[in-house]
């Protein structure tokens, strides 16, 4: 895989440091796009709740598995996704549109996540079914799926590296996605070396509130009040200071 990417391995490794739900609440600092667009609905589940965050960038594909194969050439399409990789900036997370509605087999299993695995990939979402998760979740390999289906069906990558649609996002070859237990959501290129920092900015707000209720010995709801205040003037500052900079 190539080693270039938007955002430095610092950066990365900052973003990983924070969960989901954070990142989310950072990116709506900037003011880049609507607060209700950008992370997937409830239809995207983390089949592997304990493992932490992961963050990388899509490398995309479309699957179906509800007819037999016609083409000749639809085996070589998973060759053509690894070989693909080295054209996506690194770590990359396979993210792929399941065309069968609904589902008719899984999307994944064991051989495709270990070989995933083995090609530098650091986790997949699917907008299908998974299967084999009790050995997928040995390889600790994060991946994120609209349930489960025990058979792979007549199993066929039709395209990679094409725009996708899961769980109401849109997803182009490259696009930065931090993914946890809490759900996935992509961070826009043009802001995503700064949501790192923003993501502290957004956990050093909301203790106001969380260092109060949880260590007040008899909780006022004034007193309450006026912290939340300080935390929504405090949010007001931080959002100010991030949309100068975005």
């Amino acid at each position: 895989m190539s080693a270039a990417g938007s955002i430095t391995a610092d950066e990365l490794e900052l973003l990983k440091s924070f969960d989901t739900p954070t990142v989310c609440n950072a990116i709506e600092l900037f003011d880049v796009r609507s607060d209700a667009t950008g992370y997937m609905d409830a239809r995207i589940q983390c089949c592997f709740p304990k493992l932490p965050p992961v963050v990388g960038y899509a490398a995309t594909a479309t699957y179906r598995s509800a007819a037999p194969v016609r083409s000749a050439n639809a085996s070589n399409v998973f060759v053509e996704q690894l070989r693909s990789f080295a054209d996506v900036p690194s770590p990359a997370i396979v993210v792929i549109q399941d065309l069968d509605d609904p589902p008719r087999a899984a999307t994944f299993g064991d051989v495709m996540c270990t070989t995933y695995k083995a090609f530098g990939v650091v986790g997949l979402i699917a907008s299908g079914a998974g299967r084999d998760l009790d050995q997928i979740e040995a390889l600790a390999f994060p991946v994120f799926a609209s349930g489960t289906i025990s058979a792979h069906g007549y199993f066929q990558l039709m395209d990679v590296n094409v725009p996708v649609s899961v769980a109401g996002v849109t997803i182009y070859p490259g696009d930065l996605i931090h993914a946890d237990r809490n759900g996935a959501t992509t961070i826009p290129l043009e802001i995503a070396s700064d949501v790192g920092r923003a993501c502290q900015d957004i956990v050093d707000t909301e203790s106001l509130v969380l260092d109060y209720v949880r260590n007040a010995v008899e909780p006022s709801v004034d007193e309450f009040a006026a912290i939340q205040d300080r935390m929504r003037q405090r949010i007001v500052e931080v959002r100010k200071q991030r949309t100068k900079k975005a």
